[in-house]
């Protein structure tokens, strides 16, 4: 038989009702899921990718690559062509020697390490001498080089022209670097003047050329002879050249050029910071004096100078 659905009698109406049985939701409570509801805003974005042809990708890689190496010309190469340029000269001591010069020498500090004097002395005797020799003995106020006192010594003993510098240090008072300059230099006869090596500007322009004339008339004073000033090319046109700079020796920093591009008068040219000698292990700055064997010899202190006899 089939089963008819049940009714339900309200009052004395025959109508017959049904009740319809709920259908289950799609969503019951509990499951966590929602319907997402339709539209533009839902639906997922496309990707847009832009694609070149072959042939600009190539032009894009090759100027990138064309930009490395003009980068790396200028940075690296082009400041130091000189080192690779024919030598049409002297080449000894591992450069091109600049042409001209016969009074030849060499700078060294604590970087060079130590030095055999003896391997060093052949030096005396080579085809192109080397006569003079000049050594940082102090820095700022209280830096003294390590290696000075027997640089020094060993210098005056090898029989080389020695002289001392001191490497200026803007932020330091002057008088105070002078003073610890002489208390660490005891210059004797034969040596050459005292230098001041001027490398750093400091925060003040002004101060700095107040403190190096502060630095020369303290130094000059008490030796009784003219302090020699070193500094780069571009520096001394930018910071020290004035009159009263002009009054001092010059000895000029100017590397891997054919010859001196400064005006002005000097007496020392360090032309490389890449000279190899025998007897010092890493490489070492070479230098020329603008004058002859006898000129240098003119230079140094003499034993009848003022500053011997006090």
């Amino acid at each position: 038989m089939v089963k008819e659905p049940s009714v339900t009698h309200t009052g004395s109406s025959s109508r017959t009702v049904r009740t319809k049985t709920k259908a289950p939701s799609r969503n019951p409570v509990g499951t966590g899921k929602k319907r997402r509801p339709s539209g533009k805003k839902n639906r997922p974005k496309k990707k847009i990718r832009l694609s070149l042809p072959v042939w600009l990708n190539y032009v894009v890689m090759g100027g990138m690559a064309a930009l490395v190496v003009i980068g790396f010309y200028y940075l690296f190469i082009r400041p130091y062509a000189y080192r690779w340029k024919p030598c049409y000269g002297t080449k000894a001591y591992g450069v091109c020697l600049p042409a001209g010069y016969t009074v030849h020498g060499f700078d060294v500090s604590h970087h060079q390490g130590d030095i055999n004097w003896e391997e060093l002395r052949k030096t005396q005797y080579a085809p192109f001498p080397v006569r003079f020799v000049f050594m940082k003995a102090s820095e700022g106020g209280d830096f003294s080089d390590t290696t000075f006192i027997r640089n020094f010594n060993c210098a005056r003993q090898y029989g080389f022209i020695r002289g001392a510098y001191h490497f200026f240090n803007p932020k330091t008072d002057a008088a105070r670097q002078a003073a610890f300059f002489i208390r660490s230099v005891k210059l004797e006869p034969g040596d050459l003047p005292p230098v001041l090596d001027i490398e750093k500007v400091g925060d003040d322009e002004n101060a700095l050329r107040k403190g190096v004339k502060t630095w020369l008339g303290i130094i000059e004073r008490h030796y009784h002879v003219k302090p020699i000033l070193y500094a780069s090319y571009k520096f001394k046109e930018r910071y020290l050249n004035d009159s009263i700079f002009n009054t001092y020796p010059y000895w000029i920093a100017h590397y891997y050029v054919d010859s001196v591009r400064y005006e002005g008068k000097w007496k020392f040219w360090q032309h490389t910071d890449g000279g190899s000698l025998p007897g010092i292990k890493e490489q070492v700055d070479l230098n020329v004096f603008n004058g002859t064997l006898d000129e240098l010899k003119q230079m140094t202190i003499l034993p009848d100078s003022v500053f011997f006899r006090l």
